[in-house]
């Protein structure tokens, strides 16, 4: 009787795919990890540097199986789950690196997409070492030394608005005692001298309802990962207004999206008028890498590029705005400079070049 043919064996058992990739990511600096399924069963994976996916390898449909069945146990999730989306996290001591991974788990009609979220206490900047402007850092600084209102943080996904709070954050710990309490989804890492809520919609636990009650824990600095709806920009305002520093994020796409949105948000114009203080518009946009010129190296994984620096525009409310905001009238004050304006700045400075530019705001 003729024998069937064996299987290859591994070359690499999954624990071992698992670590191998997971230390590649932290050792080239990357935040994240997306494995891909394919229609043969097979899953490509990609690394995110520098906020640019670029796949690194491929794994047979055997391997790929194994794989995102550990990343799964792992991350504490259900492994015969393929059909709804989960979410978990790696303790740093099971990944054997130095800090916590965020595990996503999505359907796909090729089987289940993983993406792994790398954090590294390092990404935590002090404010003066973000890269920003002067100015936008006066205006920063400026906001948090005060007692109350309101600072909105707009732009699109991987923007680096995150990366911001957490420095006005550690500026905050670092300068005051202040009680600070986030309401975050998810929380993205965790800062010591924070009290960090993260929310759960499966449990009811969701943003006006995390922030109705830490209002009964003496905050004096709320942060709130997103406004998405009139009831929780309704209740940051009041917030604002009953003497409390408020910073959150708001998806507009500009400062002037941001007031638009509020608007139509917020019935209680003059409330607005009094709390809103500050609107942070940004992009990041790539840095030429200095070790080759732009012309590739291996420091820059032959990209031309080499860490991220913030392009920002800030808009602050003043008095001359209150008529303006409160009777409705369209607001024309632009922010000076703007993203075109800070992105000739960079370009001029050799921080970065017109092609990423180009990619970031399509000009």
């Amino acid at each position: 009787m003729q024998q069937k043919p064996q299987p290859e064996p591994l070359l690499e058992s999954a624990p071992e795919i698992c670590s191998r990739l997971i230390k590649a990511a932290q050792n080239a600096s990357v935040s994240d990890i997306h494995i891909q399924p394919q229609q043969d069963g097979s899953a490509d994976v990609s690394f995110r540097l520098d906020g640019v996916l670029s796949k690194t390898e491929s794994l047979s449909a055997e391997v790929a199986s194994l794989v995102i069945g550990r990343i799964k146990f792992l991350a504490k999730l259900k492994t015969y789950e393929h059909s709804i989306p989960q979410d978990g996290r790696i303790d740093r001591n099971d990944a054997g690196i130095e800090h916590e991974l965020r595990v996503s788990t999505y359907p796909t009609v090729s089987g289940e997409k993983i993406v792994i979220r790398l954090f590294t206490e390092e990404t935590i900047k002090p404010l003066d070492q973000l890269g920003l402007d002067l100015g936008t850092f006066n205006i920063l600084q400026g906001f948090l030394h005060q007692r109350q209102g309101l600072m909105l943080l707009t732009g699109p996904s991987g923007s680096g608005k995150t990366t911001t709070i957490y420095s006005c954050l550690k500026h905050l710990l670092s300068s005051d005692s202040r009680h600070i309490i986030t309401v975050e989804d998810p929380v993205e890492q965790i800062i010591p001298g924070i009290m960090q809520t993260e929310i759960n919609e499966a449990r009811g636990l969701n943003f006006p309802k995390s922030i109705r009650h830490l209002l009964r824990q003496d905050p004096e600095v709320i942060v709130i990962g997103e406004i998405r709806d009139d009831e929780t920009a309704d209740i940051a305002i009041r917030a604002a207004l009953t003497g409390h520093q408020v910073i959150a994020t708001l998806h507009a796409g500009s400062c002037h999206g941001v007031i638009d949105r509020l608007r139509v948000m917020v019935v209680d114009h003059f409330a607005l008028t009094a709390v809103l203080k500050v609107i942070v518009n940004q992009r990041l946009v790539r840095r030429c890498c200095e070790n080759c010129d732009a012309r590739g190296c291996e420091q820059c994984a032959h990209t031309g590029y080499h860490g991220r620096v913030p392009l920002v525009e800030t808009l602050t409310i003043g008095e001359q705005d209150f008529a303006t905001l409160q009777q409705g009238r369209p607001f024309t004050r632009t922010p000076s400079p703007n993203l075109k304006q800070a992105a000739e700045k960079l370009i001029n400075l050799q921080v970065t070049d017109n092609r990423e530019i180009n990619r970031i705001l399509g000009i």
